[in-house]
């Protein structure tokens, strides 16, 4: 039934797309990704072009739009919307090729783009507001419905660990505090799934991906998410030096007046909560959306979050739960 309905909607997909050309296009599907959208290429008018899919039960093109035109208008490079039709769900963007920034990524070359891809984050920053209107807010009750992902599809569902009430009291605290930390930060713009997946490499510059998501959130937020990736770990010693570095450009800036380890201390701490969130979300797209796909990239999580809660005492009980119950209950199921 799944299937009967993805196909209908690639033949309604395909029937809009013919209203603006002589004939219908054949669409070949490139990519889903972790939300509901599919990604096609097509040819037409001697061109390439992407066609998405994104079902209005989940996904909002209208926003997707708007958030496009308003990075644009930053200086950014992303996709062109074309057309969009907000009543079904679809949208004809330009085609801005298939290189990844993670798949030219070595040793050798990373200082280099992760620099290119840092500068980037000074007009997504300036991104606060579309046509007006405040973005929304990752507050309190943002951040803390994120953290419950992991207890409820990690923990509960996924390693079936029950949780005796002074666990529950540890995650609790352990939740609270990172809640608290994310709240006391400058609040800017951003993009919310800033990695290099969600990054490409057209010619000679880096175009912007995966934006809907876009919030008024912590300032080290979309630092942590790339330099933190969930998908592949760089040397410390890397990124340590290039956070030093954005530490400096943002106290030029005027947007950071806090110490080096106070800015440190939001960042390993804003990293908790993502991969807290990460780990979460990769067990339910196993579990609720068939993606298996994803549990390969639940242990490099778990590793950022028994790493850097090791080094603060607030986390030392969360540090000890991970390490006793649910790192060798992952490595048991795995």
């Amino acid at each position: 039934m799944k299937e009967c309905l993805l196909d209908s909607r690639a033949h309604a997909l395909t029937q809009w797309l013919a209203t603006f050309f002589e004939a219908e296009p054949v669409l070949t599907l490139i990519s889903g990704d972790a939300s509901f959208r599919r990604y096609f290429r097509f040819q037409a008018n001697g061109s390439s072009w992407i066609a998405v899919d994104a079902p209005v039960l989940y996904e909002d093109c209208r926003w997707f739009g708007e958030v496009a035109q308003a990075y644009q208008a930053q200086g950014l490079k992303v996709p062109q919307v074309l057309q969009l039709d907000e009543q079904q769900g679809f949208m004809w963007l330009s085609d801005l090729g298939d290189e990844l920034l993670s798949q030219s990524l070595t040793g050798d070359n990373v200082g280099e783009r992760y620099r290119a891809a840092l500068k980037l984050l000074h007009p997504i920053r300036g991104v606060n507001a579309i046509n007006g209107t405040p973005l929304p807010s990752y507050d309190d009750a943002m951040l803390s419905f994120e953290l419950s992902i992991f207890k409820e599809w990690l923990v509960e569902k996924t390693l079936a660990i029950e949780l005796n009430n002074t666990q529950q009291q540890m995650l609790h605290d352990t939740f609270t505090k990172l809640t608290e930390m994310a709240l006391e930060q400058p609040q800017v713009g951003v993009h919310r799934d800033y990695h290099s997946r969600n990054l490409m490499c057209v010619e000679d510059e880096l175009a912007v991906i995966d934006f809907q998501g876009c919030v008024n959130g912590p300032i080290t937020y979309d630092l942590v998410s790339l330099l933190r990736d969930c998908y592949v770990r760089w040397p410390n010693d890397l990124v340590t030096t290039l956070l030093q570095e954005q530490y400096q450009q943002l106290v030029c800036d005027g947007l950071v007046t806090v110490s080096w380890p106070e800015f440190e201390r939001w960042f390993d701490w804003m990293g908790l909560q993502r991969h807290i969130k990460a780990a979460g979300i990769f067990c339910r797209l196993n579990l609720r959306d068939n993606k298996a796909g994803y549990l390969k990239d639940v242990p490099l999580t778990l590793t950022y979050l028994v790493d850097i809660s090791a080094k603060y005492p607030e986390f030392a009980a969360f540090h000890e739960w991970l390490t006793s119950s649910v790192v060798p209950a992952w490595e048991r199921q795995s």
